[in-house]
């Protein structure tokens, strides 16, 4: 038989580990075969993996012997987690997208990673320090789409400006999700899908056009009972209580003075037509009971569990709902559906019990599949077939491991969107501005622009758009800030004013050494005025210094060529003997301004230098680089550039964001 069509489902529940074997026959998902086994011990406890070792003897087991059956080689699971100490967030994303494009699934796919990175980051933030574990997400449903801000059933093939989402997050700690992966590794098993319970009961119990309506589906197991709530056509809410059928078996251990074993079977009886229950206490002494007996006896135990789940109910759907649908071995608990029905003054009709039978499209010869305890199971499979090829991996990134889906070729940048990694941390940045005024007009000289993030995958220069498999490395190193803007007077003789002139800072002569500071108030004085200003200080008899208003004076008023030194007349200098100061002028290099094509606009670049490069161009247009609204694309006469690429007059540049669909 070929194997690689075929979907293998293992369903760990607190007291029985079920397998099913299928395979996707047009629209029937057809169940070649099933095995269901016992836990010999108490290995599960509500729903999380306690003794590893014990757990993986008996899926090895059901594993065995649906090989057997089949006589094929099982290498591939699909897998679920109960919804112990379960989180969900729902949180709304927005991009804005280019009109003249298709929305595609691609497209679609970033939004959706960016909703899940958001909800991690709100979790992480309202985690009380007892609960800051790693959680992983084990599942998203989509609440809504938008488009252009109105909701939309599809987003694809259509064209806008704006896409959103609401999307409902599930996070479990990686405790539990880890326990699963140590036991299927232990008997040799690729986890190729994993969901949560709840999500995998509603995706057979529940079809999409059921859930119009506003229903509640309780998967109740032993250990757990997992809820998810379904209103205007999707999944609006999943919850977890920690009471179950175990609830009731403990009860009557503690009654009779039971093994747990024993009592299992007292309560798996009630469900049943009998009427009278023979056991043995530990003791040894034989008891015979009557059904209704013990079914009063565990009355207000169901009452206690009826209740917790109803008020989970009703804290996250605020009332009741139209329906309750119950599935899981639980849900056969003698008087529950009454006592749910009950609580939420529904008639007892609205409250029913779901077996396979009321599943659409598949196909099930084993009569051992037929109850509600089949449910979960099937949906693991049925949901493992839809996500087939989104291949479970595992990747780390900076150290730091992670499980994902890679729904359809996973890349460096999905990874990075799951461990909430800031997107700005990977766009180079200039240094911090300077500002300043010469002669009374503010200037602004950008900082220097900084080195864009390294990506590395297996030690390899790699990108956000390198594609991952199973146990790659990945290491990040952020961009770093540039250097900040800096400027001497020598420059501003170079680039702004008239090489001849004296630069005044804020009143006062400065040497062309001097770096000019935020806020600096410059003046140029040209050679004439100082002349002027020497022979009024000289027939008023004022000595030279370093104020403005006391111009100084030089010794002579011959003119200054390039490369000449002069200094002051130190014997004018006043008392207080104030340091001299050297003013060199220098010839400015030839000017070499070009121009440019940046997004359609001509754009000057002016300068003396020989050769400019790419970077230069944003000193002259306006493009935040501190506010990423995606990844940067920088195009020279329509080629992929870098930021040290050479420019000249005419060339055609195109700097832009990208989203991932583009």
């Amino acid at each position: 038989m070929d194997t690689k069509d075929l979907i293998f489902a293992l369903d760990i529940g607190t007291r029985t580990i079920i397998g099913i074997v299928g395979k996707q026959e047009e629209d029937t998902f057809n169940i070649l075969a099933a095995e269901i086994q016992e836990h010999k011990n108490r290995s599960m406890l509500d729903g999380q993996v306690h003794n590893i070792e014990q757990v993986a003897a008996v899926a090895k087991d059901v594993k065995e012997k649906l090989e057997k059956k089949l006589n094929i080689k099982l290498d591939k699971v699909a897998i679920a987690a109960a919804g112990r100490v379960l989180k969900t967030k729902q949180v709304k994303v927005e991009q804005s997208i280019d009109i003249r494009k298709e929305i595609d699934r691609d497209l679609i796919k970033g939004l959706e990673m960016e909703g899940i990175q958001l909800a991690q980051m709100q979790l992480d933030e309202e985690l009380s320090a007892e609960e800051k574990s790693p959680y992983y997400c084990v599942g998203y449903d989509i609440v809504s789409y938008y488009l252009n801000n109105y909701v939309i059933s599809s987003l694809v093939g259509h064209k806008g400006k704006s896409i959103g989402a609401d999307i409902l997050a599930t996070f479990l700690p990686h405790t539990v999700v880890d326990g699963l992966h140590s036991v299927m590794s232990r008997i040799d098993l690729e986890i190729t899908s994993l969901t949560l319970e709840p999500i995998a009961a509603i995706n057979v119990a529940i079809p999409k056009d059921l859930r119009l309506l506003n229903l509640a589906l309780i998967d109740i197991g032993a250990g757990t009972s997992d809820i998810a709530i379904t209103k205007n056509g999707s999944v609006v809410g999943y919850a977890m209580v920690p009471v179950a059928g175990d609830e009731i078996t403990e009860m009557l251990c503690h009654h009779y003075l039971l093994d747990f074993n024993t009592a299992e079977k007292i309560k798996v009886s009630l469900s049943s037509s009998v009427e009278d229950i023979p056991f043995s206490d530990i003791m040894g002494i034989e008891h015979i009971k009557k059904a209704e007996e013990i079914t009063a006896l565990i009355k207000p135990t169901v009452e206690h569990l009826a209740n917790v789940i109803v008020q989970k109910i009703l804290e996250y759907n605020h009332k009741a709902p139209n329906a309750v649908f119950l599935v899981g071995g639980g849900s056969q608990i003698e008087g529950l559906a009454e006592c749910i029905a009950s609580h939420l003054n529904l008639p007892p009709e609205r409250v029913a019990v779901r077996n396979r039978h009321f599943i659409q499209n598949i196909k099930v010869d084993d009569k051992a599949l037929c109850g509600p305890e089949a449910i979960t199971p099937i949906g693991i499979a049925v949901t493992a077939q839809i996500q087939k090829g989104q291949d479970f991996l595992s990747v780390t990134v900076n150290d730091k491991k992670i499980k994902l889906f890679n729904a359809g070729n996973l890349n460096v940048a999905d990874a990075l969107a799951l461990t909430g990694f800031s997107p700005s941390d990977l766009i180079a940045k200039t240094g911090p501005p300077l500002y300043f005024k010469l002669n009374g007009e503010a200037k602004t000289l950008k900082g220097e622009y900084g080195d864009p993030a390294e990506i590395y995958v297996n030690h390899k220069r790699a990108n956000l758009e390198t594609m991952l498999v199973g146990g790659d490395d990945i290491t990040v190193k952020p961009a770093q800030e540039g250097q900040p803007a800096h400027l001497s007077i020598r420059e501003i003789l170079e680039y702004y004013a008239d090489p001849n002139c004296t630069i005044a800072v804020n009143g006062e002569i400065k040497t062309e050494d001097y770096m000019i500071r935020n806020g600096d108030m410059l003046e140029t004085i040209a050679p004439e005025e100082l002349e002027v200003n020497r022979n009024m200080d000289s027939d008023s008899g004022i000595t030279s210094g370093t104020a403005l208003d006391n111009k100084t004076a030089f010794e002579s008023d011959e003119e200054i060529g390039a490369g000449d030194v002069k200094t002051p007349d130190v014997s004018q200098t006043s008392s207080h003997e104030e340091e001299p100061f050297a003013i060199v002028h220098q010839r400015p290099m030839p000017p070499n301004h070009i121009t440019v094509i940046v997004n359609g606009e001509e754009v000057i670049i002016k300068g003396d230098k020989q050769q400019y490069i790419f970077v230069d161009v944003f000193n002259y247009i306006d493009f935040d680089l501190s506010n990423p609204q995606g990844l940067i694309v920088l195009k020279l006469n329509g080629r992929q550039a870098g930021f040290t690429d050479a420019i000249s007059s005419g060339d055609e540049i195109d700097i832009y964001w990208e989203t991932r669909s583009d």
